[in-house]
């Protein structure tokens, strides 16, 4: 089949396909780039189902572009605790200080415009002018690149620069070829978006790909049979679905370890706040360090972290979790002080040589901050020590 009939077939069926089939979020019953912009952040590396109650959440506190740009440092990383990857949002905030400043609040329409916003990279800004205003621009993200690999057999790694490339060739094709055919989705579940704008074809079939990839052209098991372009798919014709994108070897993971003392003194806790420049850098934490080998020293350890000398050690949780190609095991563990004794001598807390600040915290004052997730897991447990300590 000739390659242009053969787009315009693929962009009718997934036109179609998405209009009765999308689902019904949030973020589609707007036009409001700003919500827009701030749903993408979120999804990036986030499933939807967990972004969700996240954009409702900061939808209400920062309903606007200028309440983002002003909103503390604490807020900012309140409001994404748990969704991880911190230099989105708080590039997020600085875009937002770009558009107050240079655009007057109003965020701006042009692709190299919103493109040139800090944390904005080519995907993005194709994703939010083609859902918030429509344009033709094509976006290319993991689920985009596994539809199109597929649809169109394409055998190279997607990461490799002339095969990425010929992928950003054909996204472009397909949005273009979406500007010429008009979709009124009136029995759509994003029934409200379409009807605030006559012509919705740009927006609804970059989502269409974004849904297909993420509902039918799954990783694996893929859904080809219920595929509204199964009959226009290369790989599905010729059986290499579970062979593409061919993404090369993985790489293997790194395991780590950590150790993380809860020290309590009279009832109150000693988090530290990471400093910038650091993986989650600005969140709260237990005083940790990176340990080597396998059964960790918590009496060195402890020694290392602290000026002062520990009373009686006790296990409190272990938290394993990943982070990219790691695999990360941290071993906390229960340190409480006599309550005669002063809180303050046992703050030496060096950190790759970094001082970081610290604070005692009871239990109750721990929502009151942002922590990391395995953090997260620890300040729960140590709550509970509190309470059968009773």
């Amino acid at each position: 089949m000739e390659l242009k009939a053969k787009t315009e077939q693929i962009v009718t069926a997934l036109l179609d396909w998405f209009a009765a089939n999308a689902r019904d979020l949030p973020w589609r019953r707007t036009h409001d780039p700003y919500a827009i912009w701030v749903s993408e952040i979120m999804l990036q590396q986030t499933q939807v189902k967990t972004v969700i109650p996240y954009w409702d959440r900061w939808m209400r506190e920062l309903p606007t572009i200028a309440a983002a740009a002003n909103a503390s440092s604490d807020q900012l990383h309140k409001l994404w605790e748990g969704l991880g990857y911190y230099t989105r949002v708080r590039n997020l905030q600085k875009a937002a200080q770009v558009v107050l400043e240079k655009h007057g609040g109003k965020f701006p329409q042009h692709f190299d415009a919103v493109l040139a916003l800090p944390g904005i990279g080519r995907y993005t800004a194709g994703a939010i002018c083609s859902i918030a205003f429509n344009q033709p621009m094509p976006i290319l993200d993991g689920n985009v690149i596994r539809v199109v690999t597929r649809l169109f057999g394409l055998a190279e790694n997607p990461k490799a620069k002339n095969a990425n490339a010929k992928l950003w060739k054909i996204a472009e094709e397909l949005v273009a070829h979406a500007k010429t055919q008009r979709r009124q989705a009136n029995n759509s579940p994003v029934r409200t978006f379409a009807a605030s704008r006559r012509d919705n074809s740009c927006s609804f079939l970059n989502q269409s790909l974004m849904e297909l990839g993420a509902l039918i052209c799954a990783p694996r098991n893929a859904q080809c049979r219920i595929c509204p372009a199964n009959q226009l798919c290369v790989a599905f014709k010729e059986n290499r679905v579970a062979e593409l994108p061919n993404l090369g070897k993985r790489e293997v993971a790194t395991t780590r370890r950590f150790v993380a003392f809860a020290l309590e003194w009279n009832g109150k806790f000693l988090i530290q706040q990471r400093p910038s420049g650091v993986v989650n850098a600005h969140l709260w934490e237990f005083p940790n360090l990176e340990v080597t080998g396998g059964k960790s020293d918590t009496q060195a350890a402890f020694k290392t972290l602290f000026s002062a000398k520990p009373e009686v050690i006790q296990p409190l949780a272990t938290v394993k979790h990943s982070i990219t190609r790691y695999r990360v095991t941290l071993e906390a563990f229960l340190v409480r002080l006599t309550k005669t004794r002063s809180p303050s001598s046992p703050l030496k807390i060096l950190t790759c040589g970094t001082r970081l600040s610290p604070r005692w915290l009871e239990p109750h004052e721990f929502d009151s901050v942002a922590f990391s997730s395995a953090h997260k897991k620890l300040a729960s447990a140590a709550a509970k020590s509190i309470l059968s300590n009773r």
